[in-house]
C-alpha cells in the first residue's frame, strides 16, 4: 500500500528528484500501520534506487538510475552524460600479468600468455557505479598501458584501435565481497549485476570484461523492432 503510494506520486511527477519523502512515522500514521511497516516498505524502494536515504536528514526521490543496453556496448561515461550527470573515474590498476587458463581460453590465447590487465572503477556524479576489471589482447591493442584513463575510457580506446565487430554477454545477479563492496561503496553481500563481456574486432578477442554494477544504481535494457 504505502510503496504503491509512493510510486504513483512519483510516476505521476509529484515528487521530482530529491523530493523529501514523508518520515517512517508520516506514514505509518497515514495508513494506520506500524513504524516497521512504514520502515520497510522505505527500505525496499531505497534498495530498488526508487529512494535514496541520507542518515540524519531524511529519505529523498533518488535520481534515475543510469541505464545500459543489452544489444550494444556502449561507453559507461557516455551512459552517464545521457542522463546530464557528472562522469569521473578511479584508476587501481593498470599492468602487464601472465593470464590464467580462464582469460587465455577467452582471448584466444595460450595458458600463461602476457596480456594488459586494468581494474577501473567508474562513477556517476562521484557515486560509484560500476567495478571494470579488463582482460586485453596486446595484439590488438599494443599501446594499451600507455593511455591516460583518466580522461578516456578503456571502452572508448579500444573501440578506436580495436573496432567491435561482435560481442558476447553474460549477465548474472552476485551479492559482493568486502573488498569489491568497499570499492564501489556498498555494504558487504549487497545484490549487485556482473557482466562478463567477450569483444571481438573482425576475427580476433580483443578484450575480456568483469563489469559489476551496484544493483540500486544501474538497470539494464533492450528494445527490438520487428
Amino acid at each position: 500500500m504505502i510503496k504503491r503510494y509512493i510510486r504513483a506520486q512519483i510516476d505521476n511527477y509529484l515528487w521530482p528528484t530529491n523530493f523529501q519523502v514523508p518520515s517512517e512515522n508520516q506514514l505509518a500514521q497515514k495508513f494506520a500501520v506500524s513504524r516497521m511497516t512504514a520502515r520497510r516498505a522505505l527500505s525496499e524502494l531505497t534498495d530498488e534506487g526508487l529512494l535514496a536515504r541520507t542518515q540524519g536528514r531524511g529519505t529523498f526521490v533518488a535520481e534515475p538510475v543510469t541505464a545500459g543496453s543489452l544489444l550494444e556496448v556502449r561507453n559507461i561515461a557516455d551512459e552517464i552524460s545521457a542522463e546530464g550527470h557528472s562522469y569521473s573515474n578511479r584508476i587501481l590498476q593498470l599492468a602487464q600479468i601472465s593470464a590464467s587458463a580462464k582469460v587465455s581460453r577467452a582471448l584466444g590465447l595460450i595458458d600463461g600468455a602476457a596480456v594488459y590487465y586494468s581494474v577501473v572503477v567508474h562513477l556517476d556524479n562521484a557515486l560509484p557505479i560500476q567495478w571494470e576489471e579488463r582482460y586485453t589482447n596486446p595484439a590488438l591493442a599494443p599501446k594499451y598501458l600507455e593511455q591516460n584513463f583518466s580522461t578516456q575510457t578503456p571502452n572508448a580506446y579500444l573501440s578506436r584501435v580495436a573496432p567491435l565487430t561482435g560481442v558476447e554477454t553474460t549477465v548474472e545477479a552476485i551479492s559482493v565481497g568486502i573488498d569489491l563492496a568497499q570499492a564501489l561503496e556498498i555494504e558487504p553481500g549487497s545484490a549487485c549485476l556482473q557482466i562478463w563481456r567477450r569483444t571481438i574486432s573482425h576475427s580476433d578477442t580483443a578484450s575480456f570484461a568483469r563489469l559489476v554494477h551496484p544493483g540500486n544504481r544501474y538497470r539494464l535494457g533492450a528494445q527490438l523492432e520487428f
